[in-house]
């Protein structure tokens, strides 16, 4: 969850009533309305053409969760690979909300477009999930939280997630997992593309670009305006007196452009860049219509190559910048201007093919530098400089994966981290697993200098976590169960003048389950969890806030000659807003449908509409959610021109 400040990124104003109540067999119960409302229709992911044979999700390959190519088959870690495909039955949702349709990942929101929100993995704190953009990191340092609010699902081609500790891969802030979006790359030939949306509350969007490729260069690029009228972001129980009716709309301009050079047989440069900005309007009280400026943008240049025979080397420049600007503001305590978090990353990785397995070892630097309007922070920048060793590696009936990795931080000295994970075949189909990994997180600039809100004293978060897992695989179909221990020591909790909190906790059963035949794909997942404070006080065992204990998600897109139809059911208890339990929200089951027509070997129109029964429903107190919402789109894809 995002701190209470954020020069513009607001309170955690929200409403109250309008909710029923919800616990596990409510759940069963609105299910069950809902699925007798819309299961028929919700036959499966939309698939842009028929295939004879869908292909098998075990055939996919994730850089994530190891920084090595590896087969999502052969992770010992939880891996979810959200293909375009995936992102474009996801019209008019944030990237957010697209993420918490997956299994163990839950959002909340300020509102709809470009309103602040959190990620939240396995029970675990939006600042917890570490946001990584072609594998460079993307966040506000001053809030501590990666900035999925600005970055548009059109520029993305494809969403790796990995849950579970990877503190020893990446550091800090990747204590529950890690999101790593990779946008258009090039592709042989010249193959372009354009699409546009229109929807509720005057939504419009339009967008375009080309990937092309041909002889020892590739690339692509990629353009997306967005713009829409938006709703209210917050209703008149909103805290801090807030609450202000009028609408709250958002316009975006983004684009990305990749460029690769294949030196020659080994050796390979790529750079490329992503440009995205917008403007969004917020509520923080009556009598000014508050608006921000968003600017997100992330640059990189590598070149990577064989050295020998087993051994590949990987040289990395990458640079972030996050900026909150401050237009317009009906609260006296907040400044206009702008808040800013650049980022800078400098990486060695090299990988050896050993006989045990791939062998990483890497060196990296990062430097964060901040700024807000106004009275500066004490400390306005910080270096992290480390140095990783990895293995991940499988023969026979064994998987394994393992890391340690020590952080030089300027500002708190070393941490070092590890982390260990065996997986065992116990029959051709069924494979248990077992992983053990311990993390850490800095606290953000906001929670230790913001004047008047941080502590200076504040200390790293320290975690142990723990897992176990069976999984099932027969043919295209795979069950998995994992039970989930996570304990934090130090916590630090949000609101003004922080202090850690000796301890947390987070466990839990996660299940999902996927099926792809020919023409059906469908999916669903249930969890519960129970994020508590283990700390003795007035609020021991309360349960954090803005985290639901229980959430059922089912999806199904069924594709028929040129036709493909489909929907997702989703599903959370209750949950609250203060440490104390005592601001409810309550549960909520929201069903979106689908649907799309490919009249032409390039041309396919679509409908899209989510929360079909118009629910009314928070996932942060006091602001609402979006309601029924309708998107039409049309798209342009022609095969490749040689």
């Amino acid at each position: 969850m995002s701190d209470p400040i954020r020069c513009g990124r607001r309170h955690a104003s929200r409403a109250p009533a309008r909710r029923t109540p919800f616990v596990l067999s409510p759940l069963a119960a609105s299910l069950a309305s809902g699925a007798a409302a819309g299961l028929a229709l919700v036959a499966a992911p939309v698939a842009a053409q028929p295939a004879a044979v869908a292909p098998s999700p075990l055939e996919q390959v994730t850089v994530t969760a190891t920084r090595t190519p590896t087969r999502v088959s052969d992770a010992v870690a939880e891996v979810t690979v959200i293909e375009r495909e995936d992102l474009e039955r996801a019209t008019g949702r944030t990237l957010a909300e697209t993420l918490a349709r997956q299994p163990g990942l839950q959002v909340s929101s300020n509102g709809g477009l470009g309103k602040t929100s959190g990620v939240f993995i396995r029970g675990l704190e939006a600042r917890h999930t570490l946001l990584l953009v072609d594998g460079v990191r993307l966040g506000s340092a001053t809030v501590g939280t990666p900035s999925f609010d600005n970055l548009p699902l059109p520029a993305i081609d494809r969403i790796e997630i990995v849950r579970g500790p990877l503190s020893s891969v990446y550091g800090s802030e990747a204590v529950g997992g890690v999101v790593q979006v990779f946008t258009r790359r090039g592709e042989p030939g010249l193959v372009p593309n354009a699409f546009a949306t229109v929807g509720t509350n005057r939504f419009a969007q339009l967008g375009g670009g080309l990937a092309f490729g041909s002889g020892a260069f590739d690339g692509a690029f990629q353009f997306v305006n967005t713009g829409t009228k938006g709703f209210s972001a917050t209703n008149p129980n909103a805290r801090f007196g807030n609450y202000n009716p009028d609408a709250d709309g958002f316009q975006q301009n983004a684009g990305s452009f990749r460029l690769g050079w294949q030196l020659n047989r080994d050796w390979r440069v790529e750079g490329f860049a992503l440009e995205s900005q917008g403007e969004t309007q917020y509520d923080d009280g009556p009598g000014a219509d508050s608006r921000a400026k968003l600017k997100n943008g992330v640059q990189s240049l590598a070149v990577s190559g064989r050295v020998t025979d087993g051994w590949r080397t990987r040289l990395s420049y990458g640079r972030s910048t996050d900026v909150y600007d401050t237009l317009q503001t009906a609260s006296a305590f907040t400044p206009l201007g702008a808040t800013k978090t650049e980022q800078t990353q400098l990486g060695w990785e090299n990988t050896f093919a050993t006989p045990v397995g791939r062998l990483l070892a890497l060196v990296e630097r990062i430097e964060q530098r901040v700024a807000r309007p106004g009275q500066p922070y004490s400390v306005g920048d910080r270096t992290i400089d480390a140095i990783g060793l990895g293995l991940a590696g499988e023969a026979g009936r064994h998987a394994w994966q393992g890391g340690v990795r020590h952080d030089d931080n300027s500002q708190f000295g070393g941490q070092t981290t590890g982390s260990l994970g065996y997986g065992y075949a116990l029959t051709p189909t069924l494979r248990a697993g077992a992983s053990y990994g311990t993390s850490f997180v800095a606290p953000s600039f906001n929670q230790l200098y913001f004047p008047g809100f941080g502590t200076p004293t504040l200390q790293p978060e320290e975690g142990k976590h723990g897992e176990l897992s069976l999984r099932w695989t027969s043919g295209t179909q795979t069950l998995r169960g994992a039970w989930v221990d996570n304990r934090i020591r130090s916590y630090i909790p949000s609101g003004p003048l922080p202090v850690n909190v000796p301890s947390t906790r987070i466990d839990g059963l996660v299940l999902s389950w996927e099926g792809r035949w020919t023409g059906l794909v469908a999916g669903a997942s249930y969890e519960h969890l129970d994020p508590r404070n283990t700390t003795d006080g007035p609020n021991f065992g309360k349960q954090l806030v803005r985290r639901a204990k229980d959430a059922f998600r089912m999806s199904a897109d069924w594709s028929v000659g040129q036709y493909s139809v489909g929907g997702t059911l989703s599903a959370f208890s209750e949950r609250f807003e203060d440490a104390a339990n005592t601001l409810r929200m309550g549960g909520f089951t929201t069903l979106d449908l689908r649907a799309d027509w490919r009249y032409d070997r390039e041309w396919v129109a679509g409908v899209r509409v989510n929360n079909l029964a118009g629910k009314v429903y928070e996932t942060a107190y006091g602001f609402n959610q979006p309601g029924r919402e309708m998107f039409v789109t049309l798209r342009w894809a022609p095969q490749a021109k040689r």
